[in-house]
């Protein structure tokens, strides 16, 4: 009875069009956005803003990326471990190379180059699809480890290859402690997911799920193929583009091309397909899921082999994270393809009519 729509009568197109027509879905998620604003940076301390909440923020938005890619659009990536290396280094050298330049202009100038890497890297999607689209985007990978590690310039002539930022600044307000640093990831997380969610009901939106479900059907409804992949690409490597800046100027501070290595690309990937393709909310779920799991077994795997008798070294827990999670990998997609989302919404089905649900 809590969660039914029953009296909420819509009287304009406007009002049946909103993002949230039941009104329990908008105040839930109006309270999350509150809390994660006020309330969390008087309850967190310093370990869990750097370990959990900053890395889930900017994996959540990457993710977003890579989910209009994937999940909206049907295109296969294994190179988003890549935007993201474009992003943080020409953000860097935007940064450093330019006088003056905003701290805000550059993480968006690097989103900006990185969508146009995207594009150029989307090509093949006009002639291939499925595992050769995603060879060709796996070449983007290499392409960015062996630029970044042997071109100097984008390191600003680095010996080591690595480079660093610090005195961060957003209209003149200092980023440097974990709670600034946190809510300025929440912030831009925020817009970019509002972005998202516009996008996906927009016409553009409406032209990636066609390409989707039958690209030949939509090209003789007048979609042009070409138009609605490439805009994919480009807004799918942007928001990617601006998640590896934030992950490289505000997680790391301090970093070098293997912290965007292929790992990272099917860690994102991974996050859509446990969180859920085609959803906004499913890369939030993907997003957690893969930075707390890891954390969670660190400490339960070592505690559940006290309780046992049994000593679990460091190397033997790293080992058994990769194969439950693989193992969790193949479950979810056996039994939920959908994803963690499916199940949310699946509930969200049964409390409409609970107390006979189906």
């Amino acid at each position: 009875m809590i969660y039914r729509e029953n009296g909420q009568f819509k009287t304009s197109y406007g009002a049946d069009q909103q993002i949230f027509p039941i009104a329990q879905d908008r105040y839930l998620v109006l309270a999350i956005i509150a809390f994660a604003f006020v309330g969390v940076p008087f309850l967190a301390d310093e370990y869990f803003f750097r370990a959990i909440l900053i890395p889930f923020l900017i994996l959540s938005l990457a993710a977003l990326g890579v989910n209009l890619l994937v999940g909206y659009c049907g295109q296969i990536t294994l190179g988003a471990g890549a935007f993201m290396a474009i992003g943080a280094y020409a953000a860097y050298n935007f940064l450093i190379r330019v006088p003056h330049m905003p701290l805000l202009v550059a993480l968006l100038l690097g989103g900006l180059t990185a969508a146009g890497m995207g594009v150029v890297f989307g090509i093949p999607s006009l002639r291939v699809r499925g595992l050769y689209l995603a060879v060709a985007t796996l070449a983007a990978q290499f392409v960015a480890d062996w630029a970044f590690l042997r071109v100097k310039w984008f390191t600003n002539d680095s010996s080591s290859g690595s480079v660093s930022v610090s005195g961060l600044q957003v209209f003149g307000l200092p980023v440097e402690s974990p709670v600034e640093k946190y809510l300025f990831c929440l912030m831009l997380l925020v817009v970019f997911a509002l972005a998202a969610k516009n996008l996906t009901r927009a016409s553009i939106g409406r032209q990636w799920m066609a390409i989707r479900d039958m690209d030949v059907a939509a090209e003789v409804i007048g979609i042009r193929p070409m138009w609605a992949k490439l805009s994919a690409f480009a807004v799918s490597s942007f928001f990617v583009g601006v998640a590896g800046a934030l992950w490289g100027f505000v997680h790391l501070g301090s970093w070098e091309p293997a912290a965007f290595s292929v790992d990272r690309s099917f860690q994102l990937l991974f996050m859509v397909i446990i969180g859920g393709m085609g959803s906004i909310v499913g890369s939030f779920f993907g997003a957690a899921f893969i930075v707390i799991l890891p954390i969670f077994l660190s400490q339960f795997l070592p505690a559940l082999g006290a309780l046992v008798g049994v000593t679990v070294s460091t190397t033997a827990a790293s080992h058994a994270e990769l194969i439950i999670f693989g193992a969790l990998i193949v479950f979810f997609l056996i039994v939920e393809p959908h994803g963690l989302a499916r199940l949310w919404v699946t509930a969200k089905e049964k409390l409409r009519l609970w107390p006979f649900p189906h």
